[in-house]
């Protein structure tokens, strides 16, 4: 059953954490799950983070929907909030689509490796899982329980010019930031992120993908998102 079907989460907990008790807005929006294509992501209009930065009050507005892709019976799950990835790795792996202990490729402008307040979740219980992904983990702290929970054997981070570079070898989950696009990383060649990118997308067994508002433009990140998929090699090492 989906539990994602679109709500708000209006307490101090998950990611409505952050200045919760200096902001105005009180509420952030989880979006609804379909299951579509590339063509079904857009930016919807409803604050899905909330954070005061510099004293002033960004409230990011997100995705319309979270969108469940197929491409060649590969799983592709697109969302705004990265916590989001550790529901849908669990999601796949009850579906048989990964091995329990493979590596985990985390491309992304932050490492993401913070402590969760608690490991108190049943990774075998996916409403458990569902309720430990919203009600205790944030944008920087979900891969931590992945590996707590033996869900990855390990996490190979690609935040810099020299994680570009590296042979990835054996079975692995990609989780793609499409922060890894900001401004802030500009240093690194774009063509040298994309081609690794489509590189990568063609050899893993399950893709996770974050739009991240509070640190990259919506409309931009959709655009970027596109053009990782566009593309014959994909088609071809698929």
């Amino acid at each position: 059953m989906n539990k994602y079907i679109g709500f708000y989460i209006d307490k101090p907990t998950g990611n409505n954490i952050f200045s919760y008790e200096e902001r105005e807005n009180k509420k952030i929006y989880v979006p609804k799950l379909i299951e579509g294509t590339l063509e079904d992501v857009c930016v919807g209009e409803h604050i899905v983070f909330n954070e005061i930065d510099e004293d002033i009050e960004i409230k990011a507005k997100g995705l319309k929907n979270m969108v469940e892709y197929h491409l060649n019976n590969k799983d592709i799950y697109i969302f705004d909030n990265h916590n989001h990835a550790l529901y849908f790795w669990i999601k796949s792996l009850k579906n048989d689509k990964f091995t329990k202990g493979c590596k985990l490729v985390h491309i992304d402008q932050h490492k993401d490796m913070r402590e969760p307040e608690n490991y108190n979740v049943d990774m075998k219980n996916i409403d458990d899982v569902f309720r430990y992904t919203n009600d205790v983990l944030n944008v920087g702290n979900f891969i931590q329980p992945a590996l707590k929970h033996n869900i990855f054997s390990e996490v190979i981070i690609i935040d810099s010019s020299y994680g570009f570079e590296l042979d990835i070898e054996g079975e692995f989950v990609l989780d793609i930031d499409l922060d890894i696009f900001s401004e802030d990383m500009s240093y690194i060649s774009y063509d040298l992120r994309i081609n690794k990118i489509k590189e990568l997308i063609a050899k893993a067994k399950v893709i996770t993908i974050a739009s991240s508002p509070f640190f990259i433009d919506q409309e931009y990140a959709i655009k970027v998102l596109k053009e990782l998929f566009n593309c014959d090699i994909i088609e071809e090492l698929i």
